[in-house]
């Protein structure tokens, strides 16, 4: 199926959000998810389904001042 992750439309095979979280390789203990601009907790992921064509931001903690 085609998604848009970060603005990129990429094909996946994942099925759900926690399957695309480990497919892509993110670390899933550090980023915060939001499918279709809604935050989607961590516990939450691994029931999230994913459909063709759903918008998924995967934001990762930056250190800085």
């Amino acid at each position: 199926m085609r998604i848009d992750l970060n603005g990129q439309t990429i094909e996946t095979q994942a099925q759900t959000l926690a399957d695309l979280l480990s497919e892509q390789g993110f670390e899933s203990s550090c980023v915060a998810t939001a499918v279709n601009g809604e935050f989607i907790a961590r516990s939450l992921r691994s029931e999230t389904r994913l459909d063709d064509g759903v918008k998924v931001e995967v934001l990762s903690p930056m250190q800085g001042g």
